[in-house]
């Protein structure tokens, strides 16, 4: 079985439904709300153990109600939880979410997430050496990423990168990475205004600028691609990217090529978005190939 291992943070999400988002200063009325599991590490767990990996995280909840509710939706889904330890005394992170008009905003309180710390994940050395892969994203502390694609490096596992939230990362990081997969935004962030093509050039078969509906686009050393995504019916699109970052995972760790890889998480990704949650709508493997 693939072995996929994730650094990353969890959360519960608190999620507002209403038809129209408020500006600044103003309220408006909404439709629902509910309580979901989240944060992207965790969402990208879930995604890739429905999709039939072996599954191990690394991270950190509260000891608070929120954490024990976290714990509780790993295991429901077959996660390794070996390496996620509640933080005493501390809240767990959570994320504030507003549906509304096709689309959603988000406000994330780190909280327990901090403690995901290079030293925390030296405990865990381990389950990343028996990894196929590794995924990471940015919800933790920027010295956890850095110490975490050493590591990957020390012990040659392929680091997938997913650069969000946005903010700049050193040189060290995003060579040291073998995927990295931001959305459009968030590759301006990291790479500068520079234009995309001129960047995805620097990155052969290594970039991957997602770029929601329309699909995902990389550079494979002699032309610019772009693996079309699939239309569907969006209920909620949070956890669409987590999705597609946990089925690439999986894909590319199987031995998919790059295309079929990108294929086969375009698939999974827009399948996600037909159900409400972060997690609510993520496939299993069947749904997938049977879909493709």
């Amino acid at each position: 079985m693939t072995k996929i291992t994730v650094v990353g943070s969890a959360s519960m999400d608190l999620v507002v439904t209403s038809s129209k988002r408020p500006a600044a200063g103003e309220t408006v009325l909404g439709e629902s709300f509910k309580t979901v599991p989240g944060g992207k590490g965790a969402n990208q767990a879930v995604a890739a153990a429905r999709l039939g990996a072996e599954v191990t995280m690394i991270g950190r909840v509260g000891d608070d109600h929120l954490g024990q509710s976290i714990l509780d939706n790993y295991k429901a889904n077959g996660i390794i939880t070996e390496y996620v330890e509640p933080v005493t005394g501390m809240a767990s992170g959570t994320a504030h979410i507003i549906l509304a008009e096709g689309d959603n905003s988000i406000v994330v309180v780190k909280a327990a997430n901090d403690m995901v710390t290079p030293a925390y994940v030296d405990q865990a050395v381990e389950a990343i050496r028996a990894a196929d892969i590794v995924l990471v994203q940015q919800e933790i502390p920027e010295e956890t990423v850095v110490h975490v694609s050493e590591l990957c490096a020390k012990y040659n596992v392929p680091l997938m990168l997913n650069p969000a939230p946005a903010r700049l990362l050193p040189k060290a990081v995003i060579e040291q990475a073998a995927y990295i997969t931001p959305n459009e935004h968030e590759a301006a962030i990291l790479f500068g205004d520079e234009p995309l093509g001129d960047i995805l050039r620097r990155y052969p078969n290594k970039l991957i600028v997602t770029e929601g509906k329309k699909g995902v686009r990389y550079f494979d050393g002699t032309d610019e691609v772009v693996v079309s995504g699939y239309k569907v019916e969006a209920v909620d699109t949070t956890g669409a990217g987590d999705t597609f970052n946990g089925a690439f995972a999986v894909a590319l760790a199987e031995g998919k090529s790059l295309t079929d890889s990108l294929k086969f998480a375009n698939r999974a990704a827009s399948l996600s978005v037909t159900k409400f949650g972060a997690q609510g709508g993520m496939p299993t493997r069947s749904e997938v190939e049977g879909s493709l």
